[in-house]
């Protein structure tokens, strides 16, 4: 009688489970082997009586403690054909209930005596053996689970592997002995390339990055277990770790304990082992599997000592370094993003892509054992093109197999993949069909479903027999989505732990247990609605495992489960969709969102799953025209889902992919994308294959307009395919290859494939500049009977042009030293080119002979267009400068030349005017940066109306120094001239309007002299009154010294009327004022500009009005900064009633209270066109607020508002607040400066969340606090670019909802959080987030707590932080 049968007083239920077990072995074996991973079942127990051996085996179950064996019992019970009489005995003895616990086992050793040498290569030849032992026993005797057939355990297909090009450190002579053609970096490794390498000394770390369920763990256990056949040779010694078995590891260890008590102890002689593995460093691999899941911290200090304490992660940090066991191999595994420091730089990098199309048709042709059902299975696989791209991800492959099997049979083709449309209905699918083979209980399931949210809740993915129920450790071990091993906690401390198959597995049951269980509510489901940003921040203690949680929910959100999660809630189905719909809305409002790349990919992914083709087209058209992606890999199955939603919007976008690694043929998702206008691939690793896929897909993108691959690294090689595929692209309108490197040997290779382009348009080259542009032609045609290919060529050797293969129009030769020997072959060269349109010579090195032999030769040659010829840098003397006019007349036009700083003087100008009056072809001249005197620009403007076509010119003898004059063949009206900064006083206004007389053809005159504010207001508007046109703009400013008149005048021959235009503008004197006719000249004025003017005088408050009232054109109006009474203001508003095509407001600084602003009230109901109205400073308080609030309703158009400094409380906020969302053009509003608290703010920002268009918002200097600062951050506005909230009272709470409302947003420029309390500890956040605003300039944190130490600091980190108003001194203690 068996002891323990006799210990429980159970014999005969012992004997009757032995009797029933013992007619399935298979099964127990399988059984004891899933709860004792470690356990030997090969020769040693053969011998036994079968009935023994199963006496043996249920005594070490039973040992095991009763969580163990109660879970034993469930199984047997759920999974066997079990009688009635004896279930109900065997769980009602021993379903539950206490039972022997399992003794603690060491994995420690002894010291032990030193050994002779040979004693210590026994020794250690002795271990090397137990651990190829151990290793081969580990991975032997892998039986299927129950119900499931052989064929599911088939052999394992290796994913594609990539070397990042930047940290690649294969060895191509190596590499080609190996038998591998394709060497060169970027290409892909095959398992043996990973450890080959060209240093023999240092660390040899190798970095494996690949997506959740791309087959990381299950490549390091492979290469395990290859080393266990030996077949990775190499290796003497190989160990294996798990950070998510590490990471249950408390106490600190040395090295020899990590090996020996965690892993495998030695038999005898630890230190001699250890010793020889030193030894023999560069034959040892330690796989760390899962790196970025280790929790503890990573420690900087580095130590050579092996008895040295440390946590896992610091002995890991050691070995990579090549401070413990130096010279050996390591490799990690992560998933991308932040990895820990104690990586060394020169550790190589390697992207895990999952599988391709005969990898996935490889994988699938094993799955399935028979003919019939494999070649089904393959049918259903090459019809179904997102079944294929779903199968990518190793994880998904094997998925989708198993679901395949179960419903391929009775099915018609495509019938199966049908019902695999999503990811989480593919999930659906298996837990189906895995269900037939045992009862599918839908408590049984809902168990399964709350330990793996608990275990993502908590961070675990490692569960001990305690921590699950045992009817459903049974149900998950029945259905094989548990796995079991030994885990050590400590040494001495042993145990058994399980983990679902794979995360995704476990992400995909908590999903269903929030969506089906009524202990759920709506708020908590849509708190797991979040993005990820794909960078694993080690910033918190616990793992981050929510990678497809969102996308399981947003799945099972589809209505196509809706029946199915009716059945396993138990409810009806409007319950069900009740829950749908909060997780559908959730994704609705992150649609309309500002999200950066990596959130965008996964928002794809969520949208998709849902199935929902409306809340698809809101996110396509939310999706920015310009949609960035910088530095995260991308895979086939990202873009696909990109593509997806891109298909539900009508309007193009621009994709830009920087720094992206791609997987292989992941260009080809984009394929029939019509929205696609713009496609850049910036710094990413193109191979060869890399180039053909994305050339492959041109032709299906119909939009696409423009090819950006720069900084691709691509080869000549790469660039002539390129080339040679662009033809098939008709619609193509340019390729930028700029930054790969191009040299000049490489240049002629490029220069013939580009010959062979019938559309080429344009060819810019630049090797100084590292520029490749390709222009084409739409259509083939517009080129017939001439060469209108251009071409551009920097950077070439004096020797090179005269081999150049020219036939183009446009010619860049600049930067390029070529020198008069270089001109001179040029100059030979020119006529045999054909028809050219302009030619650029500039930073050459010329001499002025060898640019006279180059402009003798221009006249010879044909001209499409223009001939340019600039000279910048070069001293011309005035006899020179002659010469070359008398030449340049000679060519033909239409003619560009600039004289930059070629240093002209009076004496240039004979000849320039003389330039001026005999080239008719002459199509602009620049002379600016040449310190023209004054009275140069008086003889050079008095010259123009020789010109007939003159038809613009500037003069600015200011700042600018700017002189440039534009001619036209045609005859137009409309000609400027603008004279600014020229010191033009009264005494030149005579000489200035004579010589204007000649040109009738002046239409439009615009003056800025800083002497305006010696001539009085009356005098400067009474000389208005002399123009014969019609004035449309007048900006006065005392203050500054501006004066900006602009004129349209009809055209005229009359040359006298035309002198009279200046001619009496006399401003030194004082006629008196015709009211009359300056309101004849002025009733075409748009714009009337006098800020900061004196018009305190009973006169200029009575012109003002009369010409208000005659202006019925007026479109703009500012009369800011001006001393009037109240009186006068209410005289001048009441002018303004009736302007409704009045479009800019700015009345700042007026007295605005009572009357006054009833009447300007009044005004603004009438002005529907008004777009900017400012009201700064005029006292309005909370009563004027609420009558402008009432007039603002009839300003629909408006898209600025100025309300700072005003007296405004939370009342009149509110009145505010209710009117805004009726400005749907609103883009800036301004309340600074105000009384506005708590109450007011948060009623503004949730009108403001309403105004799409909203751009500037400008709140500081209110006592806002906490609650606003929330509220903005619930409803940022999504195109936010500036925000100013300096001395806003925000607390720390604000401050961090707001950085994390700001994360990633795309349009923010400037950000003010002046004296906002913000410290130490909240700034390190607040930078962090603010890392992901490409188009952030500034944040300003003036005035904070921030000691200066820490901002020096930050700021290296983020230039951009501005901490302090002086930079040159220590930021002022707060409050200063």
């Amino acid at each position: 009688m068996d002891p323990i049968s006799l210990q429980l007083d159970t014999k005969n239920l012992w004997s009757c489970l032995v009797r029933l077990l013992s007619k399935d072995p298979e099964w127990l074996n399988a059984k004891v082997k899933f709860f004792l991973p470690n356990m030997d079942l090969g020769s040693g127990n053969e011998a036994l009586d079968p009935t023994q051996r199963v006496i043996l085996q249920l005594k070490e179950l039973y040992t095991q403690g009763p969580a163990t064996w109660e879970t034993f019992i469930h199984c047997v019970c759920m999974e066997l054909e079990v009688p009635l009489e004896l279930e109900v005995p065997l769980l009602s003895t021993w379903g539950h209930g206490d039972g022997v616990k399992r003794p603690l086992q060491s994995c420690g050793s002894s010291p032990r005596p030193k050994q002779s040498r040979k004693q210590q290569l026994e020794l250690a030849k002795r271990y090397l053996k137990l651990l190829r032992t151990s290793a081969q026993q580990r991975y032997s005797g892998r039986i299927p689970g129950p119900g499931q057939p052989l064929a599911f355990q088939q052999a394992y297909i290796p994913p594609i592997l990539q070397w990042h090009r930047a940290t690649a450190p294969f060895n191509t002579q190596e590499g080609a002995l190996m038998g591998d053609p394709k060497t060169e970096d970027g290409t892909d490794v095959s398992i043996r390339d990973l450890f080959n390498t060209r240093a023999d000394k240092g660390p040899r770390v190798r970095v494996l990055l690949g997506k959740a369920g791309m087959g990381k763990t299950t490549l390091a256990h492979w290469l395990h277990q290859k080393w266990a056949d030996g077949q990775l040779d190499r290796f003497q010694a190989l160990f294996l770790f798990e950070f998510r078995q590490l990471n249950l590891i408390t106490s600190v260890l040395t090295l020899p304990q990590l090996l020996f008590d965690l892993y495998l102890s030695p038999e005898a002689g630890p230190e001699a082992v250890f010793q020889y593995l030193e030894e023999n460093a560069d034959g040892v691999l330690l796989i760390f599997d899962g790196l970025d899941e280790a929790l503890q911290p990573c420690s900087s200090r580095e130590t050579a000592d092996s008895e040295a304490l440390g946590p896992a992660l610091a002995l890991f940090s050691n070995l990579c370094r090549g401070t413990l066991l130096p010279g050996c191999w390591v490799m990690a595994t992560s998933r991308p993003g932040k990895l820990p420091a104690c990586l060394p730089t020169e550790a190589a990098t390697v992207h895990m892509w999952g599988f391709d199309g005969p990898r996935v048709e490889e994988y699938v042709g094993r799955f399935f054992s028979d003919r019939p059902s494999q070649e089904a299975a393959l049918a259903e696989l090459r019809a179904d093109g997102h079944l294929r791209s779903l199968c990518a991800v190793p994880a998904l492959c094997r998925v989708a197999c198993i679901c395949l099997h179960h419903l391929l049979p009775g099915s018609s083709p495509g019938q199966s993949a049908a019902l695999l449309p999503t990811v989480t209905q593919t999930y659906v699918q298996m837990v189906h069909a895995l269900g037939p083979h045992v009862y599918l209980s839908g408590k049984s399931l809902m168990g399964l479903c709350e330990v793996a949210l608990r275990g993502l809740e908590t961070g675990k993915v490692i569960f001990s027999a305690g921590d699950i129920p045992p009817p459903t450790m049974a149900f998950g071990a029945a259905l094989g989505l548990l796995t079991s091993f030994c885990i050590c906690t400590g040494p001495g401390h042993q145990e058994t732990g399980y983990a679902f198959l794979h995360l995704s597995l476990q992400e995909f049951f908590a999903a269903l247990h929030l969506m089906a269980s009524p202990e759920v509510d709506k708020d908590a489901l849509t708190r797991h609605i979040t993005l990820n940003s794909r960078w694993v921040l080690r910033t918190k203690a616990r793992l981050g495992l929510l990678d497809h949680l969102p996308s399981f929910l947003a799945g099972l959100a589809s209505s196509a489960c809706r029946r199915f999660l009716s059945h396993l809630a138990q409810q009806d189905e409007a319950w069900v969709g009740t829950k749908q719909a909060a997780v559908v809305q959730a994704l609705r409002k992150l649609a309309t969102r500002r999200l950066t790349g990596p959130k965008v990919v996964e928002l794809c992914h969520c949208v998709s799953e849902t199935q929902e083709p409306e809340l698809a087209g809101l996110m396509a058209r939310s999706l920015p025209c310009q949609l960035p992606f910088h530095n995260f890999p991308l895979t086939h199955a990202d873009l696909a889902a990109l593509t997806n939603i891109l298909g539900h919007r009508n309007a193009p976008i621009h994709l830009n992919f920087e720094g992206c690694p791609l997987e292989p043929c992941c260009p080809e998702a984009l394929a029939g994308c019509g929205q696609v206008e713009n496609l850049s691939f910036q710094d990413n690793q193109l191979k060869d294959q890399d180039v053909l896929n994305i050339v492959k897909i041109l032709p299906c993108l119909p939009r696409l307009r423009k090819l950006e691959l720069q900084e691709c690294q691509l080869g000549v090689h790469e660039v002539e395919m390129l080339i040679a595929q662009l033809q098939k692209c008709p619609h193509l309108d340019e390729v930028d290859l700029s930054d790969n490197g191009l040299s000049v040997d490489g240049l002629h290779r490029v220069l013939s494939a580009v010959s062979t382009c019938r559309t080429l348009a344009e060819l810019h080259i630049s090797l100084l500049r590292k520029t490749v542009v390709l222009a084409f032609a739409s259509e083939p045609e517009e080129q017939a009977g001439m060469h209108k290919s251009a071409v551009f060529l920097d950077s070439l050797v004096p020797q090179t042009p005269s081999e150049l293969p020219l036939r183009s129009q446009k010619i860049s030769l600049s930067g390029n030293t070529l020198g008069d020997e270089g001109a001179a072959q040029l100059a030979q060269l020119l006529p045999g080119l054909g028809p050219l349109q302009s030619l650029n010579l500039n930073e050459n090195g010329l001499s002025l002979d060898a640019v006279f032999g180059l402009a003798q030769c221009f006249s010879t040659l044909q001209w499409v267009l223009q001939l340019d010829i600039s000279l910048r840098e070069c001293q011309l003397e005035p006899l020179s400068l002659l010469r070359l006019c008398e030449t340049l007349e000679k060519c033909p036009g239409p003619l560009e030349v600039t004289f930059t700083g070629c240093g002209l003087s009076q004496e240039h100008v004979e000849p320039l005017c003389w330039l001026l009056s005999k080239c008719e072809d002459l199509s602009q001249l620049d002379l600016s940066h040449n310190s023209i005197s004054q009275e140069s620009a008086l003889c050079l403007v008095e010259m123009l109306p020789s010109c007939p076509g003159v038809q613009e010119a500037s003069v600015n003898l200011g700042s600018e120094q700017s002189f440039w004059i534009h001619f036209s063949r045609q005859e137009e009206a409309g000609k400027t001239l603008r004279l600014s900064e020229c010191s033009f006083g009264p005494e030149h206004v005579p000489r200035l309007a004579t010589g204007l007389s000649q040109a009738p053809q002046l239409t439009e005159l615009t003056v800025e002299e800083p002497w305006v504010g010696r001539a009085g207001v009356l005098a400067l508007l009474e000389a208005c009154t002399q123009a014969s046109g019609n004035v449309t703009k007048i900006s006065i400013s005392e203050t500054q010294q501006q004066l900006c008149i602009q004129l349209e005048f009809p055209h005229q021959e009359n040359s006298e009327a035309v002198a009279l235009r200046l001619a009496h503008c006399d401003l030194g004197s004082h006629h008196s004022l015709l009211v009359s006719q300056l309101m004849e000249t002025c009733a075409r004025l748009r714009q009337l500009s006098l800020s900061q003017v004196n018009l305190c005088d009973d006169a200029s408050s009575l012109l003002l009005r009369s010409l208000l009232l005659s202006l019925s054109a007026l479109k703009k109006f500012r009369l800011s900064n001006n001393q009037f009474g109240e009186e006068d203001t209410r005289v001048l508003l009441g002018a303004l009633e009736g302007k409704q095509w009045l479009k800019r407001l700015d009345l700042s600084h007026l007295p605005l209270g009572g009357s006054t602003l009833a009447v300007l009230t009044q005004g603004l109901s009438h002005m529907t066109l008004l777009q900017s109205l400012r009201l700064s400073r005029n006292g309005i308080g909370d009563i004027g607020c609420c009558h402008l609030s009432k007039a603002l309703r009839a300003a629909t158009s408006l898209e600025e508002l100025g309300l700072s400094h005003n007296q405004i409380g939370d009342t009149g906020a509110q009145h505010l607040a209710a009117v805004l969302p009726g400005l749907p053009e609103l883009r800036k509003i301004d309340l600074s400066a105000n009384g506005i608290g708590p109450a007011g703010g948060m009623r503004l920002v949730e009108s403001l969340a309403l105004c799409r268009h909203l751009e500037d918002l400008i709140l500081g200097c209110n006592a806002l606090g906490d609650p606003t600062a929330l509220g903005l951050a619930r409803a940022l506005p999504r195109h936010l670019r500036v925000l100013r909230l300096p001395s806003s009272r925000l607390g720390l709470e604000g401050v961090r909802s707001l950085g994390q409302a700001l994360d990633g947003c795309l349009h923010v420029e400037e950000i003010s959080l002046v004296s906002c309390e913000i410290d130490n500890q909240t700034t390190k956040p607040l930078a962090a987030n603010f890392v992901l605003c490409p188009a952030l300039e500034e944040i300003f944190l003036w005035n904070n707590p921030i000691p200066p130490s820490m901002a020096q600091r930050l700021q290296s980190q983020e230039p951009r932080l501005d901490f302090a108003f002086f930079h040159n001194r220590p930021q002022a203690p707060r409050g200063t």
